[in-house]
């Protein structure tokens, strides 16, 4: 994997455009499929209303979206009613984040997010355009990337360095088994591993965990046996290996999470 770009001219006057080209040419060329770990992805036609690339060996899809600047706390997306049928869709594509060096033509991170993260949660609608905006009423949306685990993070490329590929496999499938989850049932996963991710500690006690029951009471206020949930939470992540079982009322993070 190179990560400069090798177009020596600018292909368009626009520099968002070259830019566009220079990174789905990039991906075209060397990113790889983190799910099955084929050598190339291929980009779809022009303008697919779904995805930008898939796996031809196992039918993954992928959307690029790529910027100069590091991404934040959001990522700026379509039509919010579009985005949240998608996010229920089995042909959710995952999310390709990319930032990029103009100074110095190459790829500096390049993170992947598995589709089995985007829960209705994680989608946050903007603002309606105004009435003098071309699209007037139009209602845009955000991914919420402060709302989702950092296990649905995996860096491919991190501050111009490449990640061992058998590394970004292994993280990509630790989390797999969210996928045969609900939105429901993965919304509570997914909140409790963040708990998990915010104690701090790779060895924890589940009282650490109940530290967080107020919050994810107010996400769940139906609920009214939030700490059983937390229990139930954890023995599943523990049965599917995303944590070991130390001992009664301990807990360990995976290392490779």
């Amino acid at each position: 994997m190179k990560l400069g770009f090798e177009e020596s001219q600018t292909p368009y006057a626009s520099g968002s455009q070259s830019a566009r080209a220079w990174t789905e040419q990039w991906v075209r060329t060397w990113a790889y499929c983190p799910n099955c770990g084929a050598s190339k992805i291929n980009p779809f036609p022009n303008n697919s209303p779904v995805a930008d690339f898939h796996c031809v060996a196992c039918k993954e899809e992928y959307e690029l979206k790529s910027q100069k600047s590091r991404f934040g706390t959001k990522v700026l997306d379509g039509a919010f009613k579009a985005k949240c049928e998608r996010v229920a869709a089995d042909n959710n594509p995952n999310l390709f984040l990319m930032n990029y060096s103009l100074q110095e033509l190459s790829v500096v991170n390049l993170l992947v997010v598995p589709k089995h993260f985007f829960v209705r949660e994680i989608i946050a609608e903007r603002k309606p355009l105004a009435a003098t905006a071309r699209r007037a009423g139009w209602i845009g949306s955000h991914i919420l990337l402060n709302q989702i685990p950092q296990s649905g993070k995996i860096f491919i490329v991190r501050d111009g360095k490449i990640e061992p590929k058998g590394s970004v496999r292994a993280k990509w499938d630790r989390t797999l088994f969210l996928r045969d989850e609900g939105q429901e049932a993965r919304g509570w996963l997914l909140e409790v591993m963040k708990c998990v991710e915010a104690i701090g500690k790779n060895e924890f006690q589940i009282d650490d965990v109940y530290a967080f029951e107020d919050r994810l009471r107010r996400l769940y206020p139906d609920n009214r046996n939030v700490k059983p949930k937390i229990r139930q939470q954890l023995q599943f992540l523990r049965d599917r290996g995303y944590l070991d079982f130390v001992s009664r009322g301990y807990y360990r993070l995976r290392s490779d999470n």
